[in-house]
């Protein structure tokens, strides 16, 4: 197989422009005039197995990320076309026009193929789990056999972006403090290497006895100086061997164990665990998805390996023939709360709507979180600077006073 890009004329005199896998040309030929498209010109993409050095390498595409926002706009749109009563191929082949950058094209290019040649979009999305992570083709697979897909793809697009929306408001909540953090870890730096042993230098010269805190200070000084290169490579080598660490299954879990431990940020991975587990199994149970099916694809969301383990032995226990309130609550990290309105849920018929309730509830009470400990961390950082600054004029003065008081 070799990957075309052709430039091709529609029924509607519409031009299209696309990369699609071939035999060779005349199966593209063949191919595209199936599809309703006059091939007007076609350019020889890499074929399968060439060398490395008699292709162009797409350097671009190697490092270009598709996002799950690309992917829900995508879906969006997708969801807009089916719903209009166009036919499938159709949708996606519009849809993909809208598309910009290259690799996100070739692979739904890919996909509109593989629906072409008789494949389910749901089919044609498992092959790229990449792109489509296993909550869409199984809610799609859902869709199709309901009949519902235009519904389905909708609420997909709109727990794609509400997921998006939450992981951008904690980064973004987070992103103030750590650059904080690192422009005064630099000032400090430049101050404890450059300016400090300048002005201690005068006081080390007259020989008289120092104080404390000012041999402190330029103790830590000629460290930060003399073994600043080792302390970097050692700085680096520590995280290295960390992310490492946190990789290994025994590491990750010890690491996410110690993670629902922290100080005020212990609760807050809970609570965004919550919120992610309860909004996606309400996504996929309103989809259609069976229950075991949906515990299976929302612990492959959760990234955190305690909780992952607590829905699987859920998914054991509602296999078993139990409800699925009863070993969340056993497990002790689900909020009581969240426990007694999923078996309110279970009970009355409407898992589905309770658990949309539960995501939202958490979801507004994580921005709540975010923000107060941002509103209370700028203060906590001001403070912070201001008394490390106080110490060093402090041990820079004390010398200065004790010489004005020799002289006189």
């Amino acid at each position: 197989m070799a990957a075309f890009e052709f430039r091709g004329i529609d029924k509607a005199g519409k031009e299209i422009k696309g990369v699609r896998d071939a035999e060779n040309e005349k199966a593209l030929r063949a191919a595209l005039k199936r599809d309703g498209i006059f091939l007007t010109s076609v350019g020889k993409g890499k074929a399968e197995g060439q060398g490395l050095l008699s292709a162009e390498v797409d350097i671009g595409g190697f490092f270009e990320r598709v996002k799950p926002i690309d992917v829900s706009i995508f879906t969006r749109q997708l969801a807009t076309l089916v719903k209009a009563g166009i036919p499938l191929v159709e949708s996606i082949g519009a849809a993909v026009d809208q598309v910009e950058k290259p690799k996100f094209r070739k692979i739904l290019g890919k996909i509109k193929q593989d629906v072409t040649e008789g494949q389910s979009l749901a089919q044609a999305m498992t092959a790229h789990p990449e792109v489509f992570t296993p909550i869409f083709p199984n809610m799609v697979r859902a869709g199709e056999a309901s009949g519902t897909l235009d519904k389905v793809l909708l609420r997909l697009a709109e727990f794609t972006e509400a997921s998006v929306k939450l992981r951008q408001k904690v980064r973004g909540a987070m992103m103030y403090p750590v650059i904080m953090v690192g422009v005064g870890a630099l000032i400090l730096a430049g101050m404890f290497v450059y300016v400090i042993p300048q002005i201690t230098q005068i006081f080390q010269d007259s020989g008289q006895e120092l104080p404390l805190i000012t041999r402190a200070l330029i103790g830590f000084s000629d460290l930060l100086r003399n073994w600043s290169g080792v302390g970097f490579l050692g700085f680096i080598a520590a995280v290295f061997l960390f992310r490492r660490w946190k990789r290994s299954p025994k590491g990750s879990h010890k690491w996410d164990r110690a993670k629902l431990k922290f100080p005020v940020f212990g609760s807050l991975f809970l609570m965004i665990g919550v919120a992610r587990f309860t909004k996606t199994l309400a996504t996929l149970l309103k989809s259609g998805v069976p229950l075991l099916t949906a515990l299976d694809i929302t612990k492959n969301v959760l990234e955190n390996q305690v909780l992952v383990e607590i829905i699987d032995q859920a998914r054991v226990a509602v296999k078993e023939g139990a409800n699925l309130a009863d070993p969340l609550k056993r497990s002790g990290r689900f909020p009581p709360i969240v426990t007694h309105m999923i078996a309110i849920g279970e009970r009355s018929g409407a898992l589905e709507e309770m658990l949309d309730v539960v995501a939202d509830a958490y979801e507004t009470q994580v921005e709540a979180k975010i923000s107060g400990l941002t509103t209370l961390l700028e203060p906590v950082m001001i403070v912070g600077m201001g008394v490390t600054v106080a110490i060093i004029v402090f041990a820079v003065l004390m010398p200065i006073l004790q010489m004005n008081d020799f002289i006189q």
